[in-house]
């Protein structure tokens, strides 16, 4: 009878011990999207504001609107920002969790500024309507990618090679402007970060450890809601290209 208590009670903790780290689980992914979009609508404020402040009512561009979009100031908020992924990337486990985040709020507001000059090419309507397409796709994919029980290992590396290859084609089509190759860039970088965004959520999720002390915990949860962040905000643009209205 005492065997058969002890038993009972083993998988008694074992059950518990289950339940702790699904709920642990859980709140670590509402926290990386709390912070994921906590990015994404500062980079929407400050990308509003600056096109409000750059742009007239008749469309003219005032002296701060030709300042931030000269080529120089572009071409320095632009290694600013890409600076500021490679210093998280590279830096994350010697920062306080805090330091990170704040690092991380700093690199959505700089892109914010960076990413206002899509008002001058896209209407409003369109901007905001492949917004939205953009995140109920996300959701739906993130959620496939936190649920699914396929290993999306192999399709990760397929997805890094894309990525790479569509980076150079990006750069070749600067000398070309080929618009039949502007059009294949934006729809395989549509595919690319879509599927990416699954991958992603499923490296968050398995990254995932209880044991973690306050500062790795956070740390992971920094790391996690950039990589989601750059998934959208890419998807999105990608979007933006392949239906947006021009102006």
């Amino acid at each position: 009878m005492s065997d058969f208590d002890r038993n009972v009670a083993a998988r008694g903790s074992l059950s518990d011990r289950a339940v702790a780290i699904d709920a642990g689980l859980r709140a670590h992914m509402i926290r990386v999207y709390n912070y994921m979009a906590a990015a994404v609508a500062l980079t929407g404020v400050v990308a509003w504001f600056t096109y409000n402040a750059a742009v007239t009512s008749t469309g003219a561009l005032t002296a701060f609107g030709q300042a931030v979009f000269s080529g120089p100031v572009m071409i320095v908020l632009m290694l600013a920002t890409l600076g500021l992924v490679f210093f998280l990337s590279f830096r994350i486990d010697r920062l306080q969790y805090t330091t990170a985040l704040t690092v991380f709020m700093v690199y959505a507001a700089l892109l914010g500024v960076t990413l206002s000059s899509i008002f001058l090419v896209y209407t409003g309507a369109s901007i905001t309507r492949v917004f939205f397409i953009s995140a109920a796709s996300f959701g739906a994919l993130s959620l496939w990618g936190y649920t699914t029980q396929r290993d999306l290992t192999g399709m990760g590396t397929f997805l890094m090679m894309g990525l790479i290859g569509l980076l150079i084609a990006m750069v070749v089509n600067i000398f070309l402007k080929s618009s039949g190759l502007d059009f294949i860039i934006s729809a395989a970088g549509v595919l690319i970060f879509a599927g990416l965004t699954a991958w992603d959520t499923q490296k968050i999720k398995e990254m995932f450890d209880s044991g973690d002390d306050t500062n790795s915990a956070g740390r992971k949860a920094v790391m996690g809601a950039l990589s989601l962040y750059l998934d959208f905000i890419n998807l999105f643009l990608m979007l933006l290209r392949l239906v947006g209205d021009r102006r």
